[in-house]
């Protein structure tokens, strides 16, 4: 595909399904993600690889989540949120690894890390699958990140659900519908 045509065709899907990507297709995909812009060159991220049964863990540990935020919750609400690891066959956490002492600000190896997600999405679009971003209040979990091994200081940028689109996400909204402006002359 086409960079230009993959970049305004992606939109997130509302369901995915088998297969996944394959090994190598992952291994490009990741490629891909590395080489978002990084001022400094700090690669200030790392993924986790989240599949087979590895999937039906992070349930139990989003359900974990849940009942620590939520102590009243149901079983079946618990149940519900186990099975929302299994929406795809794959997902890749995308965790912030931001260097201290370097001269780049912080802020600037955040969005690095957010244009390396956006390249991670992207290149699952281009060899034709889908991808979504979920991040909700297991993502700032401290519990969570200790039981996926990052270091004080790391942060997760985002779930991202990797699998065949069984269901196409939304149209986006035309360009001319937009807030564009100009600066004034």
């Amino acid at each position: 595909m086409e960079a230009l045509e993959a970049i305004v065709t992606r939109v997130s899907p509302q369901k995915l399904g088998e297969p996944g990507p394959t090994p190598q297709e992952f291994d490009r995909i990741i490629e891909a993600a590395t080489t978002a812009p990084d001022h400094g060159r700090l690669k200030p991220w790392r993924f986790i690889m989240i599949a087979g049964a590895a999937r039906s863990r992070l349930g139990d540990l989003m359900a974990a989540s849940l009942l620590t935020r939520e102590p009243a919750t149901g079983e079946q609400r618990l149940q519900a949120e186990r099975e929302k690891a299994l929406r795809a066959p794959a997902i890749v956490v995308v965790v912030a690894t931001p260097r201290e002492g370097t001269a780049i600000p912080y802020i600037e190896q955040i969005v690095a890390v957010g244009a390396a997600t956006q390249n991670l999405q992207l290149a699952a679009h281009a060899l034709g699958y889908g991808a979504f971003w979920r991040t909700g209040a297991l993502a700032y979990d401290r519990t969570v990140m200790d039981a996926l091994g990052l270091a004080p200081g790391e942060s997760i940028i985002g779930f991202i659900y990797i699998g065949s689109v069984a269901l196409p996400g939304k149209p986006r909204s035309p360009v001319s519908t937009l807030p564009i402006g100009a600066w004034p002359e």
